[in-house]
């Protein structure tokens, strides 16, 4: 920890403006130049000319160098600052063997899960473990272990113990604090904590990542980068001169004003202020940081207080309190959450045990042209050589696909993209979108001329940003679109339209699909781009996520209501018949998510039916870590509101057996359902909707001796399901 005066009273680095990532001077390893590959063996190094890493990463998934590929990204942007990069992946996790192959990096291990969360990866929402692995050679499974960051940790440190680690990606920027986890169903410490890693950096880590390694090549010590921001690291103790923001409790005494500082003991009665700022002065030569008192205040009365706000951080409740006390962590969500605009976002901190998780605000949002310097990083744009001609199916799949941002200020409350990514919204320039395009005619093996998609974590965020960056940097929304769309987000489309227009006119360019998620409440403001979406990139079927038909579970997703989904139907069917087109919506649904109840589930199959829907593929809802509905799913509050104690508990489908009644509903045509349902519809006293009758939901029960009679039901089933669907099509 830093010891030195300069060390202490300052604020973060780079509160309002970042250094460039392209203007950093290079490291010396730079007049190796360029790899064609990131090595991932001794060979490929000795070739390079090579005699040891700099840098080394550790990743679950299979090596592709594409840009949707984090390890890719990651590898590459640390070429570029002139280090050497290696690539261990998929590692044998029963030795540290694996862990050697490379030698030992200079500067550290650079640890990830992967694109997508090892847990997640490997369990469905029911908890069964999955067939395959998308992101190994062949779709392969149980090419990882559980919890990937935390082992493949543990490994590089029995390699080399004293080589510095460093975790990032989705898996471990989600676990950043205690977190519940649904697999073990129990809320377990901070990652820094179980995997024994000396820094975690969170989000799209690029701006931290690059600050750190040139911080590293110089000398400095990880602990003397405290003070990154997009980082999260274990301390001793609180640095001197800062101002503490309790946010401890959730139910505070009345007259809480007049509760005296017990740190503050330079205060007296006839100051009349409980809560001055100390005025102890440091000797030369002290130690700042151990004599220097916290300055506490409790967090109802922030508003009320006078201090620096650079130099304050918020004390969430400690791991001991939220493993205990579901409402403490939903508060704890909740904070987090709040907390989240890097423009004001405070320091958190979370005790464990005797340690301190010092969570830094996430970083500035990269500009435009740094977007554009990342993506333009020289990718080979398909998977490592070494696995031949093997099949790795998430590269089939985004192999011709183009990401034009980041970020999603939709907050969705079951989605983890705006915790990992961020609410502000980071656009590429056109130019650099179409560059890769023709990099994707050009370089990708057997390109047809479609490009699979042009988005993000949304189709139609591109460019969409608050109209205020004065309002931006003092907002503390979770969602610029609900519970209606913020006046001052900008929702003009052209830029996405005109893009589109422009990428369809490439030379060799055949066709350009959307398959990324589409904010239609959004949409529907711009009906120009609804006409280019619908005319010129839906191939007959898009897919789209209204989620539920039922307000009051609606507001638990915070998803706008189904009458925006109705709007923007309308306008979809009005475009396609003026295209000469006939396509359909594909909505998708998700069952059991917290706030709904049977009830619910219901009306949304009556919904369904309605509108002759009869879905293949359901969502249940599945827990992930440090999402908001998570905090809603564990400690059955709303951490949309303010949490107390009193605050009336939500309807949450834990059970097995009701979470799969809930799917039932999405899936009443399902004969194999109708049992259940029966059961469900007589104790919600709706045995009106059992019958043979047009506005019955299932049959009534068969006579059991009927066999003959079964085997004409489900003929007829299947009959009409062939017809119904010759109809979709």
């Amino acid at each position: 920890m830093p010891t030195s005066a300069e060390a202490i009273q300052q604020p973060l680095r780079h509160d309002e403006s970042s250094q460039k990532l392209y203007s950093y001077p290079k490291y010396w390893a730079e007049c190796f130049g360029t790899a064609p590959f990131l090595p991932m063996s001794r060979a490929e190094m000795d070739e390079l000319g090579w005699d040891s890493c700099d840098i080394i990463i550790v990743t679950a998934d299979a090596y592709v160098d594409h840009p949707s590929f984090g390890m890719a990204v990651v590898g590459r942007l640390l070429e570029a600052q002139g280090f050497r990069v290696g690539i261990i992946s998929q590692p044998a996790w029963n030795s540290c063997e694996d862990f050697m192959q490379l030698g030992q990096p200079n500067l550290f291990f650079g640890v990830t899960g992967g694109n997508m969360d090892s847990l997640i990866n490997r369990y469905t929402a029911d908890l069964r473990i999955r067939s395959d692995d998308a992101y190994t050679p062949g779709g392969e499974a149980g090419k990882r272990p559980d919890r990937s960051v935390i082992v493949y940790s543990q490994r590089c440190r029995e390699a080399y113990y004293d080589t510095p680690i460093v975790i990032g990606g989705i898996e471990a920027s989600l676990r950043r604090i205690a977190q519940y986890d649904y697999w073990s169903d129990k809320v377990r410490r901070s990652i820094l904590i179980d995997s024994n890693a000396d820094i975690l950096l969170f989000g799209n880590a690029e701006r931290a990542l690059a600050e750190l390694a040139h911080e590293l090549s110089t000398g400095k010590a990880i602990e003397d980068c405290w003070d990154l921001r997009g980082t999260a690291l274990l301390r001793d103790k609180i640095p001197g001169g800062w101002t503490e923001i309790d946010s401890t409790r959730i139910d505070w005494p009345s007259g809480i004003d007049k509760l005296p500082n017990p740190y503050d003991f330079h205060n007296t009665a006839a100051d009349g202020n409980a809560y001055q700022q100390p005025t102890t002065q440091s000797e030369p030569g002290d130690k700042r940081d151990e004599v220097a008192p916290v300055r506490i205040i409790p967090l109802p009365l922030q508003r009320k207080a006078d201090f620096d706000t650079r130099l304050s951080y918020i004390r969430l409740p400690s791991y001991n309190k939220v493993l205990n006390d579901p409402a403490l962590y939903a508060h704890a969500s909740r904070v987090l959450h709040q907390e989240a605009n890097p423009y004001n976002g405070k320091v958190l901190v979370q005790k464990h045990g005797t340690q301190e998780v010092w969570v830094n605000p996430p970083p500035i949002p990269l500009e435009t042209d740094e977007m554009d310097w990342v993506f333009d990083l020289p990718f080979q744009r398909r998977p490592h050589p070494s696995y031949g001609n093997a099949r790795i199916p998430a590269y089939d799949m985004i192999k011709t696909s183009v990401n034009i941002m980041r970020g999603c200020f939709g907050g969705c409350t079951f989605c983890s993209i705006t915790e990992h990514e961020g609410r502000i919204i980071q656009s590429r320039s056109e130019d650099s979108i179409l560059r890769e395009i023709e990099k994707i005619r050009d370089q990708v093996p057997g390109f047809t001329g479609t490009i699979s998609d042009l988005g993000g974590p949304t189709a139609n965020m591109y460019k969409l940003n608050c109209s205020s960056p004065t309002i931006q940097k003092s907002c503390k929304r979770l969602s610029c679109v609900y519970p209606n769309i913020c006046k001052h987000l900008n929702t003009d489309h052209s830029p996405t339209t005109e893009l589109y227009r422009k990428a369809r006119a490439i030379k060799g360019v055949k066709r350009v699909a959307i398959a990324s998620g589409l904010r239609y409440d959004l949409a529907i403001r711009d009906p120009e781009y609804v006409e280019e979406l619908v005319t010129h990139h839906v191939g007959g079927y898009l897919k789209i996520a209204p989620e539920h038909s039922e307000d009051k579970t609606l507001a638990k997703m915070m998803k706008p209501s189904i009458s925006a989904y109705d709007e923007f139907k309308k306008m979809f069917d009005q475009f396609s018949r003026k295209a000469g087109k006939e396509q359909y919506l594909i909505p998708y649904f998700i069952a059991a998510h917290p706030g709904c109840d049977e009830e619910d589930m219901l009306n949304l199959s009556l919904w369904l039916k309605e509108h002759k829907f009869k879905p293949d593929q359901v969502q249940t809802f599945y827990p992930s870590p440090m999402a908001l509905a998570t905090a809603m799913y564990y400690s059955e509050r709303n951490p949309l509101e303010k949490v107390r104690y009193k605050s009336e508990k939500i309807n949450v489908a834990k059970d097995i057996d009701q979470r799969r009644l809930q799917k039932a509903f999405l899936r009443y045509h399902d004969e194999k359902n109708w049992p259940m349902l029966r059961d469900a519809l007589k104790r919600l006293g709706r045995e009106d909707l059992i019958g043979t009758s047009p506005k019955a939901l299932i049959p009534p029960v068969e006579p059991r001796n009927s066999k003959g009679s079964k085997r004409s039901s489900a003929r007829s089933n299947r009959s009409h399901n062939r017809s119904h669907n010759r109809k979709r099509r």
